[in-house]
């Protein structure tokens, strides 16, 4: 670790680092470099610049735009001057983005060149200046101009420990999207969880080279970008994820750790060229934020070769509170179809419809309590009480067991369950067994209504390019894999999943046409 002493803060996170590792680079971006020490100091400029912009300690700024080094100065920043940091999805549409940046009342918005003219015209409130972070407009500042015009002293702004410190907006599969608020604890928390850990994959050396490749508007970009920072290792940041890029980086950069969700990782994988990179630096590649099929995890770990992470956890626990380390990941091991085992600190519960801990082996909603849980979503504190707890246990809203040995397997999201003739079914297993077939690509498993059974389940399938198959081919396969009441009754083929702005497969899209008519969505 190249933190000396747990900092108090982050903010002092960034004064230790400049001490310790001085002219060592820590961010690479698009060419650009910049050492531990200019980082101090440009984060200090921007602590002093929102200071003369009027911000006050605990006020809101937000950032649209691609990843960017520009980001992470930002970020740290704002932290030095106590202001919380807003990251907003730059794929979302207008009216969406506009929604955020008035529900989390920022001062000043920080907007990339690819999203100007999303923000033209923007109607918020609290909104009192907007800085281009590239480029020039005659609107707007510039925010090299900006930041370089200011003081490069150290603020010494007064900071605690559960100040809010970065405020994550979820993704509003259903209303209007939460901001998850994370203290620097919290953040923290994350950070030094893995700090004197006998796991290889969780100790970092000043020679690591981080990728930060997925989008900083998610915990996997922010969260990861902040732990590589925390141990002194150098962060080159991707603008975006493009898969062809990530191989160049990973030759180029001798790039040794990298964060990825599934997806990513099969875009990867099956570039043409990937069989013929050099992966020799690559020590771990670390996943998470949907299942995985075991197919494409098996090619992935034959392809890269390095130690393979899965992490479970979510935006509302400040990213991973379980993993699953590479010694688990042996073909054939029961444990590979597991989520992993609670990191240090971190503990975790099934419980049932009434809050009851249910035994090792029983489905119910898993619920977690340690430092990661959030401070709360921004202005919600019903929607705050239903997810955490007096008690301080927060529901996951994701349904799963754990075996004797503290194995923790993620069934589904509970919403998302189907109950056919008494008995439940978790989607996320089906589509695992679907996806297994050799000619598809992506599936996702619904409920529908069933006079006999009450829901039956239905797989919508999206086939790979150039192949064809039937639905008695699919329903046959699938029995070979999983019982044969969760099987799909029906398959329907459709040429792309409807997906939200984050990503994820919108399923009460796909559920609603067949439920029209019906007081109930389940039946």
């Amino acid at each position: 670790m190249a933190v000396s002493e747990q900092p108090a803060h982050l903010a002092d996170m960034v004064r230790a680092l400049a001490k310790s590792r001085d002219k060592e680079i820590a961010l690479e971006f698009e060419g650009r470099q910049t050492s531990f020490t200019e980082f101090d100091v440009l984060t200090n400029r921007v602590a002093n610049g929102l200071k003369a912009l009027g911000v006050r300690p605990r006020e809101r700024i937000a950032y649209l735009g691609k990843n960017s080094d520009v980001y992470f100065e930002l970020m740290l920043g704002a932290m030095k001057a106590n202001v919380v940091m807003t990251p907003v999805n730059w794929r979302l549409a207008a009216p969406e983005i506009a929604f955020i940046v008035a529900d989390c009342k920022a001062a000043v918005l920080f907007v990339g060149p690819e999203n100007f003219a999303q923000v033209a015209g923007i109607q918020a409130p609290d909104l009192r200046v907007v800085i281009a972070t590239e480029g020039k407009t005659a609107e707007w500042q510039n925010y090299t101009t900006w930041r370089d015009a200011q003081s490069s002293d150290d603020p010494r702004v007064e900071i605690g420990r559960q100040d809010v410190a970065i405020q994550l907006y979820t993704s509003g599969t259903t209303g209007k999207p939460k901001g998850a608020m994370l203290s620097h604890a919290n953040l923290l928390n994350l950070l030094e969880n893995g700090d004197g850990a006998d796991a290889d994959w969780n100790r970092w050396t000043k020679d690591d080279v981080s990728l930060v490749a997925m989008p900083v508007f998610h915990i996997g970009g922010s969260g990861w970008g902040l732990l590589g920072l925390y141990h002194g290792a150098k962060g080159v940041i991707a603008r975006e994820f493009d898969p062809t890029k990530v191989l160049d980086f990973i030759e180029h950069d001798k790039i040794t750790k990298i964060f990825m969700v599934p997806a990513a990782m099969q875009f990867v994988v099956r570039q043409p060229r990937a069989r013929s990179v050099d992966f020799s630096r690559l020590k771990h590649i670390l996943y998470g934020a949907s299942p995985i099929p075991a197919a494409l995890l098996k090619e992935c770990i034959e392809v890269f070769g390095c130690g393979f992470v899965q992490l479970y956890g979510m935006t509302e626990t400040t990213g991973t509170i379980v993993a699953l380390p590479p010694e688990d990941h042996v073909e054939g091991l029961e444990r590979m179809r597991s989520a992993g085992k609670a990191l240090p600190g971190v503990e975790l519960a099934i419980l049932d419809v009434d809050g009851k801990q249910l035994p090792p082996g029983e489905v119910g909603e898993i619920a977690t309590r340690s430092g990661s849980n959030m401070v709360g979503y921004w202005n919600l504190p019903e929607a705050t009480a239903k997810t955490i707890g007096r008690d301080g246990w927060l529901r996951t809203g994701d349904a799963g067991y754990m075996d004797k040995d503290g194995y923790l397997y993620v069934q589904d999201r509970i919403k998302d369950m189907i109950i056919s003739g008494g008995e439940n079914i978790y989607p996320a297993e089906v589509e695992s067994a679907v996806c297994d077939h050799p000619d598809v690509a992506e599936a996702a498993v619904i409920g529908v209504p069933d006079d006999t059974w009450g829901e039956t389940v239905k797989a919508i399938v999206v086939l790979k390019p150039g192949k064809q198959t039937s639905a008695s081919d699919i329903i046959n396969f699938t029995r070979t894999h999983i019982a044969a009441f969760k099987t799909p009754k029906t398959v329907d083929f459709i040429d792309a999943l409807p997906r939200n702005a984050s990503g994820k497969i919108l399923r009460r899209h796909l559920r609603d046409p067949y439920w029209t008519g019906r007081e109930r969505q389940v039946n």
